[in-house]
């Protein structure tokens, strides 16, 4: 009978231990299940790499839920379309984007949302019965990847014009260039003094161009001076030859014209008659009284 009764304990207790087991997981399901979600929608153009069912989304870098679906876009394949399970109190605004972050060079992928403007509304569904969309965008590693392959061509091209650059009939010219400027900076070295001497000189030069400079500063005062009064008896010539001085030195040159043909005949009549002047005309005839 004691046996019989230990059995009966023994299992009795067992019930009990996986009724509360039982009793417990219902609980955190109940728990999990009672917990509302809202659903959103993104898209991401080219590969989705490191993304699937249960990868974290997080906002502003906190985790407030995952991926729960992954399919093509069927009007467009090279889309992929992403749905999001996040917490209801999230708030995500029109102008929030989704972009696919990594955890370093070589973490997981998730999900980051950025958090937007306050001043932009918030972002609700187009239709009933839809899902709202976060737009989305490319990610910096996302773009460095799709940049590579030019940015390595073009690393390539420059390497190539380096070793073009770097030939052998180029490395001789530069080491030709080398030598010289060598050469050419003892021979400086070596001319330092007479160097210092020409520096003297230019400098003593220089002085003197400012003394001279300083004396001719009244001498084309002085020209100044004579151009003015070349001005001005320039315009009293303008003025004697446009007014009236003209006209009466025309008038004196043609009175003198006559006053020399007067004389001129006068000197003519002397020559000829000298006792003329003196005398008179002797062959004139008796005039009586």
């Amino acid at each position: 009978m004691e046996t019989k009764a230990n059995y009966v304990a023994v299992g009795a207790f067992v019930l009990v231990c996986m009724l509360g087991l039982v009793v417990t997981l219902l609980w955190l399901a109940g728990a999990q299940y009672s917990q509302e979600y809202v659903y959103y929608q993104t898209y991401f153009k080219g590969p989705v790499t490191g993304l699937g069912d249960g990868t974290t989304v997080r906002y502003n870098g906190i985790d407030v839920g995952r991926v729960t679906e992954l399919k093509f876009d069927p009007n467009d394949p090279q889309r992929v379309i992403v749905k999001l399970q996040t917490k209801p109190d999230l708030h995500i605004r029109q102008d929030s984007e989704a972009t696919i972050e990594s955890e370093g060079l070589t973490g997981g992928s998730y999900v980051e949302i950025s958090g937007g403007t306050k001043t932009s509304p918030e972002l609700v569904p187009t239709a009933p019965g839809q899902v709202p969309v976060i737009r989305s965008s490319q990610s910096t590693l996302q773009q460095l990847a799709q940049s590579a392959p030019l940015l390595l061509k073009k690393l390539n091209d420059a390497a190539d014009k380096v070793n073009d650059l770097l030939n052998p009939q180029n490395r001789k010219a530069f080491g030709d260039i080398l030598g010289n400027l060598d050469t050419t900076t003892a021979v400086l070295a070596k001319r330092s003094a007479d160097i210092d001497a020409t520096l003297a000189n230019f400098s003593a030069a220089s002085k003197n161009l400012a003394l001279a400079s300083d004396k001719i500063g009244p001498t084309l005062a002085d020209a100044d001076t004579s151009v003015r009064k070349l001005g001005k008896l320039s315009d009293d010539a303008d003025a004697f030859v446009n007014g009236e001085g003209l006209a009466q030195l025309s008038s004196l040159l043609r009175e003198s014209r006559g006053l020399v043909a007067s004389l001129t005949r006068l000197s003519n009549e002397l020559d000829r008659q000298p006792t003329q002047l003196l005398f008179g005309d002797r062959h004139k005839g008796y005039t009586p009284k």
